[in-house]
């Protein structure tokens, strides 16, 4: 209980003060009784201490994170907002959202949508397609026919990439390349600053937040981002 009483009088009044207040514990019998009046205080008080949080782990990637891989972006690529998706073609619910981002995009023409390739769930061979697809200007037709097509094997990769258009001798070649685990191994790092533990996960504006969140809580993140 200290220990959240410390956080909650930094939240207050500022870490020096909640220094002070911890090694003194003078009110903690006073701010205990009005906690346990007004309960509802915490959780509010903690979802905008951890909203703080994030804010900070999302200003240290800088706008860096918003730019795409060049060519792997739905949408208008030169909208005005902006939302990023980490995805993995093994992700039933990043297939889940593939509907909900389709729908913002049908509503929204300055809606751009970055998509970072994160293959947490062993799909790395599809991600690495991905890449070539986005290379070869032919990510959205690859991205929508690889999440139609079901678990990624390499059977599916290779229809979808098939579907999509792509060279496949090209894309072999780019799929192993320098460039593309380059690209993984940023995407992987931005998803550690910013504390990401699996898919899909977004970012709209200063918010960071996982989960398949569904198409309204999507579009009040982007319009929030956006006012």
């Amino acid at each position: 209980m200290r220990d959240v009483l410390t956080v909650l009088i930094a939240l207050l009044a500022g870490f020096a003060g909640a220094a002070i207040w911890s090694l003194t514990g003078v009110g903690n019998a006073q701010t205990r009784e009005y906690l346990l009046e007004n309960p509802d205080i915490l959780p509010e008080m903690a979802r905008a201490y951890q909203a703080q949080e994030q804010q900070d782990r999302l200003a240290s990637v800088s706008d860096d994170v918003r730019e795409p891989f060049a060519g792997a972006v739905l949408g208008n690529p030169n909208g005005s907002r902006t939302l990023v998706k980490f995805t993995d073609y093994a992700c039933g619910y990043c297939r889940a959202s593939v509907a909900d981002i389709d729908r913002l995009i049908a509503e929204d023409p300055e809606l751009r949508v970055v998509i970072r390739e994160y293959p947490i769930l062993g799909s790395e061979a599809a991600a690495r397609m991905g890449l070539a697809a986005a290379q070869q200007g032919k990510f959205d037709a690859y991205y929508h026919a690889m999440f139609a097509s079901g678990p990624p094997t390499a059977e599916s990769i290779n229809a979808a990439a098939r579907a999509a258009g792509i060279d496949m001798e090209a894309a072999q070649a780019f799929g192993s390349s320098a460039e593309a685990t380059a690209e993984l191994e940023q995407t992987f790092a931005y998803a550690r600053q910013l504390g990401f533990s699996g898919t899909p996960s977004w970012i709209a504006g200063d918010a960071a937040f996982e989960g398949a969140v569904g198409f309204e809580e999507l579009k009040a993140a982007v319009s929030d981002a956006d006012s």
